[in-house]
Formats: C-alpha cells, structure tokens, sequence
C-alpha cells in the first residue's frame, strides 16, 4: 500500500490536550493485551509509546484484527484520541489513548530472536548479530539519542569560540604512534600502502602551521589493537587544535566545552575541574585516572615503621620499596573470610601484591590486627590516626616494590566503593592530570619511548634534564579523567624543529628513519610554526559515561566485537582472488 502521509504524530507526543482530535501514528506492535471484550495493543516508535484501543462490541472485525498482530509487526492506526479510564504515571502518554477506527499492517513480522525491552532475554553476541533490532530498544537509542545531542553541544560551543570544522583525509601514511595502523594497499601504486589514521595528530598540527589558529572536527580514527569494553578498532575522536597558545589556554577553553556539554545534555553543572600533577596521582590514588568521587587516599607509611623487625616491612625499606595503607571507613566489622577474599584481590598476578596486613579499630575502641605480634596496639593505633581513622575503621596495607603498592592500593580502594556502595548515582569526578613524564622505559624491552606521542613538548623547566636525565623530564601534556576514566588526552605541541629532532634522536630515530616517517613535519617546522596545543576528546567513552553504560559498544550504532568481528555483516571476510590479484597481494598461509 502508499500512503503519502504514514502519521500525523509520534508515539510519544500526544497528551490530553489532543483528546478529541483523529490522528495517524505508524510505529511497531509492542505488546497487546486481550480482556475479552477490549483488546489494547502497545503501538512504540523511536519517540515513544501510545495505547491503542479496541472495542468487540463497537468494531469486532477491527479488535479481531488486532488480536492477529504479531511483536515487531509495522502498522499503522488511524483513530480518535480520548481521555484514558485508568491513567499509566509510567508512559509520558499515559493520559491518553487512541480509539481505533482503521488499522494497516504495512509488514509484518518474523517472531524476533529476542525480546525487544528495556530488559531483554538475548544475549550480547544475539544482540550484535541482530544489532538493528537491538536498536529499538529503549537502551541503546537512549545513547544513541545522548551521543546526537553531545556532538550538537560541542559544536554549539566550539563554533561560538571561533573553531572551524575542518575533515582531514582517511588515507594517510603509515607512521609510528603507538599502536598498529590498519593498511590499505594501493592498486595504482602495487606494494605501496595506505594507512587509517590512529588520530589526525601530525594533519591537525599542520593547520596550525597553515595558519588555520583554531581547528576540531568529530573523526573516526583506527587502531589495530586489542579490544575490551572501552576499545573499538574504529571509534570516534573530537579532535581540537589551537594556535599561538599555552597549557592552561588549552586546559581552560575545554573545561569550558565539558562543561558545557554536562549543561545541555544532563542538566548538570559541573564544577571548577582540579588540575592534579601525574605524581600526586599515582602516589595518593595508585592511578593516572583517579576516581575521587570517593576518598581512601594512600598513605605512605615507611617512616610509621622505620624502626620494624618485622620481616615483610623490613625488607620492603630495605630496597627502597614501599609501605602503603588506605582507610576503608566503618569496615572493622569485616569477617575473616571478607579480608581474605581482599587478600586474593591485591595477590592477583595484574596487581602484583604478596598480600595485605590489616588493621582492624573496633567499635569499642580495641585494635586487632594481622600482624598483632610485631607491633603492640599503641602503636597500631597511632599509625591509624595519623591516617585519620577512627573508631570502627579498617586499614588495608600492602608493602612491596613502590609501583606495585601503588597499583593494587589504587585497585584495592576502587574495589572497596564497590562493596561499600561508596558512589552514589549522578555523582561526577571530572579532573586533569597534569605534568606527565615525557619519555617512559618499555617494560618489554627497556627502550625508551614516548608516553603519549613523540611530538609533546619538553616541560620548559625540565630542558637541563634532557640530555642527561630524559626520564625526568617532564611533558606539557594533560588528560581529562571522568568517574575514574581517561576520556581526553592533549598537549602542547613542539614547534620548533631542533627540539622535535632531539627528541627524535633520544627515541633512537636515525636520519634515514625522520626523514622518511616524519619528513614533511621536519619541514613544515622550519616555516615559523606557531606554538600549538590540542586535544583529543573519546567521544564513544564521554557518551558511555553519561548515559550510565558499561561498554562503548551501546552507544555506537554498528559495533565490533571483542574479536574485532562485526557479526551483523559478517566482516571481516574473505574477498575475491581477483581483488587481490589487482592488489598485487597474495595470502600467506600460517604454518
């Protein structure tokens, strides 16, 4: 059948000022409800929910027709709005509901392979091959409604502040920056390959350079690494770049945009962000991406026992480790077998710790300890105090290498707001991270490497390090970290080409190899390039944490699994021998 008109209204616009009114809506069979006499059927669209009602007595052939409907059928209903008897406070349209006087099944459907509800029975890999039925869902086009109206607020705010929305092309060359490129092989030029851009890092420089002063664009970027929730082999990048400016021009023109998003979107007003430097963070929260949406900093205690004999702390000072503790408020109740599941949690081999001593500070005002043979309760209770513990508190110490302490207190105190309901829903912890380290040791190889990109400048107060002490330099580069996760990641940009190639030579580039990979760069730095800086916001994570999900994949319309596979188009797949014949690219097989 055509219709020139399929509705005159969503599903989820009608209210009791239209009682009386005939309209059309188009949508899919919900639910329906058969009471004998009436039949309601749920009619739901991207908007929304309206009741339709059928009367045996008035129209028996219409309500017969109605009982017929299957889930997921696409109809149309034509019919008078009234005032309902018995009003739904749950539906935005629950005032109301349409008596029906024409009903067209425009297709009908095949009986879904899952239950399309806010909650359903079908499992995730369900879900994702049959991804454009999980879309109906009330979950996922929430966030795909929050992501729509996020990227309308920054470029709300962005075009105000003078940006230009400028795209940079996905055919670009392959050049080291961290992670593996995805190719594309050149059927023009046989043996020569594209890459997909890791993120438009060197392009966005670059026009700063072509005098361009403020630049950003929403851009897929491509990464051929390993998935988890948070990772996509493509994902989506609000990448900016800003000419003749410093670190805190940078840091304050995006508080500004983040801010402004969580206004128009959320209705929230985020407050002043702290700019908290690398080290503090990792010695008071044992991470780079602290949650400080609750307390449970870390205490360095190696000066409480100096003076210890017991074996484990003694041999922690002795190399120069670390003895560290954290509070975990009105936990002294903890049972044996609680401590001993928080044990097992820090010995676990990503977190490293040979096990955890705690301090129990009863109610009563008693202290009971692990290692209540070396340290006598005076003394207990003085280290806990100076901690700011009180009565009814629990103390969690770990004492090994100073990174290891670090890192399984930093996962240990997230694990306690966990079991302790620390964090509150609609709480927020938005933070910079400040004055990270430039260059880092790769744990496999011991080289030395860039901890963000090679092309971060130099913290000016740490240049008399460069030569001969590189690990202490420090970097102009910030990351934004939201309830505990990383969500941008910027810096000040080297603009000048001696110091671009010095770092380049303490990354072990030879002449051959900056010429060849970072050439063009090289050359455009010799042509008065400005001082720059940007940032890159993950907008797939940003979304995911306002609209309350656990991974990205719900809020990306058409998602990769962690196998990288798309399993709604079945890619990636085989191609035509011919295809690779005009690639000049043969498939070697693995032994």
């Amino acid at each position: 059948m055509y219709a020139t008109h399929y509705r005159t209204h969503t599903c989820g616009e009608l209210r009791e000022a239209h009682a009386g009114q005939i309209v059309t809506l188009s949508g899919w069979m919900h639910r329906s409800r058969d009471l004998g006499g009436m039949t309601f059927v749920d009619l739901r669209d991207r908007y929304g929910i309206t009741q339709l009602a059928f009367n045996m007595s008035t129209n028996a052939d219409l309500c017969s027709q109605a009982r017929k409907l299957g889930r997921e059928f696409a109809i149309q209903a034509q019919g008078t709005i009234q005032v309902r008897e018995s009003r739904n406070k749950e539906l935005a349209t629950g005032d109301i509901e349409m008596v029906v006087s024409k009903l067209e099944v425009l297709n009908p459907s095949a009986l879904p392979p899952f239950l399309i509800e806010e909650e359903t029975d079908g499992g995730e890999e369900l879900r994702m091959k049959y991804r454009y039925l999980d879309l109906r869902r009330s979950p996922l086009r929430k966030g795909l409604e929050m992501r729509a109206k996020t990227v309308k607020a920054v470029r709300e705010y962005l075009d105000d502040q003078g940006f230009l929305e400028i795209e940079t092309p996905n055919l670009i060359k392959s050049t080291p920056e961290g992670a593996r490129d995805f190719l594309v092989p050149s059927r023009m030029q046989p043996g020569n390959f594209y890459a997909l851009p890791q993120s438009p890092q060197i392009l966005k420089q670059l026009l700063m350079m072509g005098g361009m002063d403020r630049y950003y664009q929403i851009v897929k970027c491509y990464r051929d690494e390993d998935f988890r929730g948070d990772r996509q082999p493509e994902f989506s990048q609000i990448d900016c770049e800003m000419a003749f400016v410093g670190q805190d021009d940078v840091l304050d023109m995006f508080e500004g945009m983040t801010r402004h998003v969580f206004q128009r979107v959320l209705d929230y007003a985020l407050p002043p962000m702290q700019r908290l430097p690398y080290a503090e963070a990792l010695s008071k929260y044992g991470s780079d991406k602290p949650d400080l949406r609750f307390g449970a900093p870390i205490h360095e205690l190696n000066a409480h026992f100096s003076d210890t004999e017991f074996v484990v702390f003694k041999q922690v000072l002795d190399s120069k480790g670390l003895i560290g503790g954290i509070v975990a408020k009105g936990c002294a109740e903890y049972s044996r077998k609680q401590l001993d599941e928080l044990t097992d949690f820090v010995k676990a081999p990503h977190r490293g710790a040979g096990g955890l001593v705690y301090v129990k500070w009863n109610a009563d005002g008693s202290i009971k300890s692990s290692a209540d043979k070396f340290f006598d309760s005076e003394k207990l209770k003085s280290v806990a105090t100076e901690m700011g513990a009180q009565a009814g508190d629990l103390i969690l110490i770990v004492a090994a290498k100073t990174e290891v302490t670090r890192k399984s207190l930093g996962y240990l105190r997230l694990e306690m707001a966990r079991r302790e309901d620390w964090i509150k829903p609609g709480e927020w912890s938005v933070l910079w991270i400040v004055d990270f380290p430039l260059f880092e040791l790769d744990p496999e190889t011991g080289e030395r490497i860039f901890v963000h990109h090679p092309f971060c400048s130099p913290h000016p107060e740490d240049l008399e390090y460069f030569d001969s002490d590189p690990l202490r330099c420090r970097a102009l580069t910030y990351d934004l970290v939201m309830n505990g996760n990383e969500i941008v990641s910027g810096s000040i940009r080297i603009h000048q080409p001696e110091i671009q190639n010095r770092v380049f030579d303490l990354l072990g580039f030879s002449e051959e190899q900056k010429k060849e990979q970072f050439g063009f760069l090289l050359e455009a730095l010799k042509f008065g390039a400005p001082p720059h800086g940007g940032c890159a916001f993950g907008l797939d994570r940003w979304v995911m944490l306002m609209a309350g999900q656990e991974t990205i994949r719900d809020v990306i319309a058409f998602p990769k699994n962690n196998a990288g596979r798309d399993l709604m188009m079945d890619a990636p797949s085989a191609v035509d021998p011919k295809q690779l014949d005009e690639l000049s690219i043969a498939i070697k097989k693995k032994a």
